[in-house]
């Protein structure tokens, strides 16, 4: 049976009526693009003023985008979300850190989470991202190809050692990690670093995964590469497919510094991208496990009719589908309702420290056309459905 994405019912059913009108007027803010920039503004200087805007924040949007400040704060919903045979994967969203200890924390909430992972079903995977480990600026200087300083050879030494530490843990636990992808201008690194890992630590079952964000026209290239290498040398890719979250910052700085953008040049193209990457993977299944992030309905259907042709049961392990916690209900309920591994991404963390996450997400959801409006759409169709409206 196909999902259907129009049952709001399905979709909205963990939704208390305050949460839905909570939802409704969170999307109703996010769809005027001023309005956000204004609470952007607002929000950061209140943080960094230390103003008490954490209370009002906490109840509005860190709630709905976020699952709580802690692993034990997220457990009702992630159990909740369970029971309507939804997955969950806990994200530690802090972001920004520059120091060893700060990356050293990183590493050992990751590690705690695979812990926490192996003993919940609920939870498959865990995650984490590149620069939670190191600096930025350093994947940057490793990418470009530039000589490092002895005490640069020594950090970069130490950053391999905390993704060596996390990726040994998560094959000797047999748990699937997620690495995600982040700017350009850093990622060869990362992508580098990640491709050594899953040499290792990939031989026998899918544990570690990377990050294809097909907003890029080069990642279908990367992902054929990547895919030859495996082939070569007798390991698994993990993917967890993506369209991309940094656009207009990639554009910018191409531009600012005078090369070729490295996204896709309008949104047709990255459609097509990231649905060539979701059909090269089905015909590959053997070698390639896939995590489709998407909160684009046509590219949900487009994997479910590949699953189809090829006679693959929705509950196979090597198919997963995965949103954003608070975006795109419809689509996750709806598939999970119909069998499907379909997972949520929770974030949580300390709400000051999640707020750059948050500010993300709005801004996202204001560039991205048409996706705040069908969310309006969705919660408004529940709301009648409910009899809430005035």
């Amino acid at each position: 049976m196909q999902p259907n994405f129009e049952n709001t019912a399905i979709a909205f059913e963990l939704k208390t009526d305050s949460q839905l009108e909570r939802a409704y007027f969170l999307f109703k803010m996010i769809a005027n693009e001023p309005l956000v920039r204004i609470g952007t503004a607002v929000t950061n200087f209140a943080i960094k003023a230390h103003l008490p805007v954490e209370g009002l924040i906490r109840a509005t949007v860190f709630d709905h985008f976020c699952g709580g400040v802690s692993e034990k704060d997220c457990l009702p919903v992630i159990d909740k979300m369970y029971e309507k045979g939804v997955y969950s994967i806990l994200d530690y969203s802090a972001e920004g850190k520059e120091a060893d200890n700060q990356f050293d924390f990183a590493l050992e909430k990751t590690l705690e989470i695979l812990d926490f992972v192996k003993e919940k079903d609920a939870i498959p995977f865990a995650v984490f991202k590149p620069s939670g480990f190191g600096r930025f600026k350093l994947y940057e200087k490793v990418s470009a190809g530039v000589k490092l300083t002895e005490s640069e050879s020594a950090e970069w030494d130490r950053l391999i050692n905390r993704y060596e530490k996390v990726c040994k843990k998560a094959h000797d636990l047999e748990v699937a990690l997620l690495i995600d992808a982040e700017e350009s201008w850093m990622q060869d690194a990362a992508d580098n670093l990640v491709l050594d890992m899953m040499r290792k630590y990939n031989k026998e079952k899918t544990i570690v995964f990377n990050t294809f964000q097909m907003y890029r026209w080069d990642r279908m290239d990367y992902l054929k590469k990547i895919h030859k290498i495996a082939c070569d040398e007798n390991f698994k890719i993990g993917a967890k497919v993506v369209r991309g979250a940094y656009m207009e910052k990639e554009n910018e700085r191409a531009q600012e510094k005078g090369y070729t953008s490295p996204i896709c040049k309008n949104k047709r193209e990255t459609d097509e991208n990231f649905n060539a990457a979701i059909a090269y993977i089905m015909e590959h299944l053997e070698d390639i496990t896939i995590f489709a992030g998407t909160h684009n309905e046509e590219s949900s259907f487009k994997l479910i009719a590949h699953m189809k042709e090829r006679n693959i049961d929705p509950s196979d392990g090597r198919v997963w589908f995965g949103q954003l916690f608070g975006m795109s209900d419809h689509i996750t309920f709806n598939l999970a309702a119909q069998g499907y591994n379909a997972v949520k991404y929770v974030p949580y963390g300390p709400v000051r420290d999640v707020m750059p996450y948050l500010i993300r997400r709005a801004e996202e959801n204001t560039s991205v056309a048409g996706q705040t409006s069908r969310e309006l759409a969705l919660l408004q169709k529940e709301r009648k459905r409910r009899k809430l409206e005035e």
